[in-house]
């Protein structure tokens, strides 16, 4: 089962065994991080799950949606490195992924 690394709010970094196919969203809900908010339960239409994705993964990650470019520019702490989790599909070839969860808006 993939890992994903996780940097909460408040800097503590967590190791999350994930199921590949599910969301990144989803794997770091599964796994307790309370951080995420995920209003819109996944679907693109808020960004509550907008987290920084390691350099090392980013060219690895699906070309972002214009709907998710536009609701990323909606957010404060917006990076290039910038994702909505619920957008990024957690796959074996991600394994050790490591995100960060950006500043509440």
């Amino acid at each position: 089962m993939p890992q994903l690394i996780v940097v909460t709010r408040n800097g503590e970094e967590r190791s999350i065994n994930g199921e590949a196919g599910l969301s990144v969203m989803e794997v770091l809900r599964d796994g307790g991080v309370d951080d995420i908010l995920a209003l819109c339960g996944g679907n693109c239409s808020c960004a509550t799950c907008h987290v920084h994705v390691d350099p090392e993964f980013a060219a690895k990650l699906p070309k972002m949606s214009e709907d998710e470019n536009d609701l990323l520019d909606s957010t404060s702490d917006r990076t290039e490195y910038s994702r909505l989790s619920c957008q990024v599909v957690f796959t074996d070839a991600l394994d050790g992924l490591k995100v960060t969860v950006a500043e509440e808006d």
